[in-house]
């Protein structure tokens, strides 16, 4: 029997090429024939790591004819999520920021061959937006079923708190394994069974039962010393924001100055080798400390302690560092192999990956 032709896929809002992997890693034979992403830096990162440089340049410019010649058979779309964060203006689709998004779907109604497959990305707050509507009356139009999650890798064993939202689209002639659960938001796949107590139909679950069935960050850290010293860098020039601290301090590693952690301690997420959970790492992380990641303990023999039981003292102790790409990118991508560029800033790195 004839091998059929791969999939041919689009990856719009490409980054460094984190959709493309998880293709790449989930085994379905698929060839991203074209990606799209209007930030240099990320493209660079991108062309470095797959041999393959963006389409740079503003998504509101495309046609449905540019799209068409493509005959793609999958798109996989992550657009900018600054429009629906809950710490953001929630501008929704009047955000600018939206509008190439908005674009999309508006060329998917006038296309001749319009894709078959559809895979959305966003931050939780999109499922509640004006845009979350426009995308599903548009699917609809097009005669497409859709699945919709709230899922964190905590679900899968990963000790990074990150919920984030995700829209499977497929047309109607191409049936999903379980359609039972066809034009639901569910924030547990019902395939996936963690604990075995836990019945399928349980589709709410709570991140601290999640922390019981996580692997501890040891083991997904480099297997290095976790008290090594790695490349130096400088830090400096930070402006502040909004309930957020900046870290105007240079330092010739990644480990926290004492300086630091004696002024803004109590505002750091402090985990260690056996916490089985760290926060989101944001843009701002390694710039600012409050909400924007965790840094990691890395004096040994050092029992976890919940940080409101922390003297001063004990702070100054612990051998608190930042989290690098090398140490932190297994979160960011749940996967050791990702192929970080060594030529970019690790915060530059992080932002693109988180």
């Amino acid at each position: 029997m004839e091998t059929p032709p791969p999939w041919r896929v689009l990856e719009f809002y490409s980054g460094i090429g984190g959709m493309r992997y998880a293709l790449a890693s989930s085994g379905v034979r698929a060839e991203v024939v074209e990606a799209f992403d209007i930030n240099d830096v990320a493209n660079d990162v991108y062309e470095h790591n797959f041999g393959h440089r963006p389409c740079q340049g503003n998504i509101q410019t495309l046609t449905a004819g540019d799209l068409d010649k493509y005959q793609a058979h999958a798109w996989l779309l992550s657009p900018p999520c600054q429009p629906y964060t809950r710490q953001g203006l929630q501008k929704h689709s009047a955000d600018a920021r939206a509008f190439s998004f908005i674009k999309i779907l508006n060329l998917m109604q006038n296309m001749s061959f319009p894709p078959q497959m559809l895979f959305v990305e966003n931050v939780v707050g999109f499922e509640v937006s004006d845009t979350h509507d426009q995308l599903l009356a548009v699917l609809s139009t097009l005669n497409f079923n859709t699945q919709e999650f709230i899922l964190s890798p905590l679900q899968f064993g990963v000790p990074y708190s990150r919920p984030r939202y995700f829209c499977l689209a497929k047309q109607e002639s191409m049936c999903f394994p379980n359609s039972s659960v066809n034009d639901k938001l569910l924030r547990t796949p019902t395939c996936l069974t963690l604990n075995t107590t836990r019945t399928q139909n349980s589709y709410d679950q709570n991140e601290d039962d999640l922390e019981v069935v996580c692997n501890p960050i040891r083991n997904f850290l480099e297997a290095q010393s976790i008290g090594d010293k790695e490349c130096s860098a400088i830090i400096s020039d930070f402006k502040e924001a909004d309930e957020c601290t900046p870290i105007e301090t240079a330092s010739h590693d990644y480990t926290v100055p004492l300086n630091l952690i004696e002024r803004w301690g109590n505002a750091m997420d402090i985990v260690y080798p056996e916490s089985k959970r760290c926060c989101c790492f944001t843009k701002s992380y390694y710039c600012y400390v409050k909400g924007t990641g965790s840094v990691l303990v890395t004096s040994k023999n050092l029992k976890p302690v919940p940080k409101e039981n922390l003297e001063m003292s004990s702070l100054n102790e612990l051998g608190l560092r930042f989290f690098t790409p090398q140490r932190g990118r297994k979160f960011a991508f749940i996967s050791p192999e990702f192929p970080f560029s060594g030529s970019h800033k690790p915060q530059t790195t992080v932002c693109h990956a988180g």
